[in-house]
Formats: C-alpha cells, structure tokens, sequence
C-alpha cells in the first residue's frame, strides 16, 4: 500500500494533476475510516478533493488519477523506453521504428529516446566523429505526425496520437 508521499509522486508524475497533493491527502484521510474497496469509492474521494471549477472540466475528474496508476502498477513508461531501445537496436540499417503514442508521458520518452540515438556530444573542432560516437539513428520528422482530420472523423480516439519515426543510420 502506498503512502501519502508515494501518492504524491505518482499522481504527479504520471497524472500530471496539480492536486496530486490534496488528492493523496483525501485517500490517506478515507483509509483511516476504512480500507477503500471499489473503484466508486476511490473516484468519489478524487472528486472531493478537487476544487469546484475543475469538476466542470470537460472528463472524468478521476481520469488522470487511473491513468496515473494504471501507468505506475504495470510500469507502463519502464516497458516502453525498454521496447524502444530494444527495437532500435534490433533494426537493420536503414530501417524504420515508427512510435504512436496516446499521452504526453509516452511521447515525452519517444522523443527523448529518439534524441539521445540521432545527436551526438563530440568537442567542437574535432576533424571527424569516432564511428562509436557517430548518431545510430536520424529522425525521419522533427515533429511528431498527427492524426488528419479525415482520420480524426473516422476515429475520435485518434485526437490524441501522434507518430513519430527515426531510421537506423549507423550500427
């Protein structure tokens, strides 16, 4: 069972909610009335602890709150830098990772992830690059491809994806 500060973190980190810290306040006060059971329970609570003007929000107040548990329980951000760096590995030269992701977290990771393998650090002057510090990929887009707005009224869910694609340069 998490703690108030472990709630804290999570909410904020993978919910990106700004009442991270009344809403783990409001979890830790319920528990010490009785253990919280059911999925109701805990959306009631999250709701409780936010202020008036956010309950009118377009969602679910809770929202974030399951996503961000979700994304802490199975380790969601962990699977995927993993996949990632494993697939950009695999390819064969000249090959192509394409990456759609769904939330900021996930895109946030793709983009590092693509940048750390297309820049490279050398000292300014150097007469070439060592093919060990040589870039192993390129990005195909510097911008993420988002959803057409044909795509967009074929599939409402499709508002938040965006694509992003490097191609192996270098072993």
């Amino acid at each position: 069972h998490y703690d108030y500060h472990d709630l804290v973190r999570i909410f904020f980190k993978y919910g990106e909610d700004k009442f991270s810290k009344q809403i783990a306040r409001k979890i830790e006060q319920a528990r010490e009335v009785k253990p919280i059971e059911t999925t109701t329970e805990l959306a009631e609570i999250i709701k409780s602890a936010k202020p008036a003007k956010e309950l009118k929000k377009k969602g679910h107040p809770a929202k974030q709150i399951f996503q961000a548990i979700r994304i802490e329980v199975n380790d969601e951000l962990g699977a995927a830098d993993e996949s990632i760096q494993q697939a950009m590995n695999m390819l064969a030269l000249d090959g192509r990772i394409s990456v759609i992701t769904f939330h900021s977290l996930e895109d946030r990771l793709t983009k590092q992830l693509f940048k750390e393998a297309s820049t490279v650090e050398v000292p300014k002057g150097l007469p070439f690059i060592p093919d060990d510090l040589k870039p192993k990929m390129e990005l195909v887009s510097r911008k993420p491809i988002l959803p057409s707005a044909e795509e967009l009224a074929a599939n409402n869910r499709s508002h938040s994806a965006k694509l992003r694609v490097a191609r192996k340069i270098h072993k």
